[in-house]
This record gives structure tokens, sequence and C-alpha cells, in this order.
């Protein structure tokens, strides 16, 4: 049972608790390099990340970190099959122009692929959809129509079925709540879905 540690994202507990230690981690989508950073040190993995912001990669290469300034789409074409244990898509998935190719490449060059999704069918996006008849601006979903970086709107439903149709078998999966695991009706209530993938 996963108890919240409040420095740390509940959503990276989770990642932490999966990945073993001493893996080879690629984290696609790594931002400033936090949870690289955490698999690093807290399960001394050998880690590489890839970054579209240019930003966001000055801040891992401060940090100590070693990332890629590639784009997510066409980053993992000159890596070998199985070369990494672990590939984390981690709050990238919906950002990226070929969802299915990316994820795909992914289990090609690491063992098992965690994805984490935001969910877009969570019940407060049901009800903004229904009652105001407008796309859904949530704290988890915060961006308008017109400045969102999300180009893909899934669900946890619609994520098993992508993983169904596309012979990915799903190890482990949670949907998550603030702090919480969800238990009752995940695609309904949590903000977040969190899979373990293998092929």
């Amino acid at each position: 049972m996963i108890k919240p540690q409040q420095q740390i994202r509940f959503d990276h507990q989770i990642i932490l608790e999966w990945v073993r230690a001493h893996a080879k981690v690629l984290d696609l989508g790594c931002g400033d390099g936090t949870l690289l950073g955490l698999l690093i040190r807290k399960k001394d993995c050998h880690g590489t990340g890839i970054e579209i912001n240019e930003h966001a990669v000055y801040q891992c290469i401060e940090a100590g970190l070693t990332v890629s300034h590639v784009d997510i789409d066409t980053g993992l074409i000159d890596y070998s099959n199985k070369r990494f244990d672990y590939v984390i898509l981690n709050e990238s998935l919906q950002e990226v122009l070929h969802p299915r190719q990316v994820i795909l490449e992914a289990l090609r060059v690491g063992r098992k692929v965690i994805v984490g999704i935001p969910n877009f069918c969570h019940i407060r996006a049901r009800l903004q959809i229904f009652f105001q008849g407008r796309v859904p601006v949530t704290p988890e979903l915060p961006y308008q129509w017109y400045d969102t970086p999300n180009l893909r709107f899934l669900s946890l439903q619609d994520f098993r079925h992508f993983c169904s149709n596309n012979d990915i078998r799903i190890l482990k999966e949670v949907g998550v709540a603030g702090n919480k695991i969800v238990q009752l009706q995940p695609n309904l209530f949590a903000h977040t879905g969190l899979y373990l993938l293998e092929k």
C-alpha cells in the first residue's frame, strides 16, 4: 500500500514503486527532470530523458541530468531494441502527434513502459460539458481550448481499449485522484490513470 509522502507527487510515488532498483530508464517528455532525478536518487537508476522544451532541458542539465533536446514523435528511432528496462511517458502521451507510434516505439526500446494519462472523462469534466456546453476547464486540466498543449483527449477506458486492440499487456493499472488510489469506477472518478505495459 502506498503511503503519500508530502514532498513527492503521488503519481511519482507510484512510479517509484513500480520501477526496480538499478534499472535503465528513459523518461520521455521529462520536463524539468523531477521524476528522472527521483528515480536516480531513490532507486539508483541509470536514467536519461527526452524533452522538447528548451528551457526544461536547461533545468535538467543544471540539475546534472542527461537529457536530449528531441521531439518524442521522432526521438526513439536511434535506440536499439530493449535498450531500457523502463520507458516512461508520464503526462506526455496526450501531447504527441502520433501516440500509437510513440507507444509501440517505447515498447520496442523498453522492456516495460509506464504511461500516465489525464482522464478527460472525469465526472467534473462530464458535468461541465453537460451543464455548460463548453470544453471543460478543471484544476487537473487548466487550459482553455485555444492554448492547451493537449492534442489527444482520452479516458482511462479509451486507453484500455487501445492496449487491447494493439496486443499490449497491462501489467498494472491505477486510477489516481489527488493523493488517493481510486478503487471504484476510476474512469469516472480518477483524475489520472497510470499503466505498466509490456508487449
